[in-house]
């Protein structure tokens, strides 16, 4: 298993971007997909962004095409989360997660961090 730090998240007005890291520790970084997910407070765990263990497939959801971008860094077991154009019902915590299975559910994901909080103002 890989053990998982969200960095990067903060205050941003409406329209403003954020750049979310996850750190991963452990060998086997370069074997997962990595996800984005986000919870606000009384909403479920929703999907934002997955990508392949080679980089080479990404997928988001549909609220965070064309403004969100997802990537990773292999030399430095990192995944990071783009954010453009911010909207204040984005406001979460943002989660990165890693699992063997290429999906958008959160319970097929193996390994969580422990969150970064993203708020944004209107």
């Amino acid at each position: 298993q890989v053990q998982l730090v969200e960095s990067g998240g903060g205050l941003v007005q409406a329209g403003g971007s954020l750049r979310l890291s996850c750190a991963a520790s452990g060998r086997t970084f370069n074997s997962y997909t990595m996800g984005w997910f986000r919870q606000a407070p009384g909403k479920e765990r929703e999907f934002v962004a997955r990508i392949s263990w080679s980089g080479g497939y990404t997928y988001y959801a549909d609220s965070v095409k064309g403004r969100f971008t997802i990537s990773r860094d292999s030399a430095k077991n990192t995944v990071y989360l783009q954010m453009n154009s911010l909207k204040p019902e984005e406001t979460a915590v943002y989660y990165c997660a890693a699992g063997y299975h290429s999906t958008s559910y959160p319970g097929n994901y193996d390994c969580w961090g422990q969150g970064t909080q993203v708020t944004v103002s209107s």
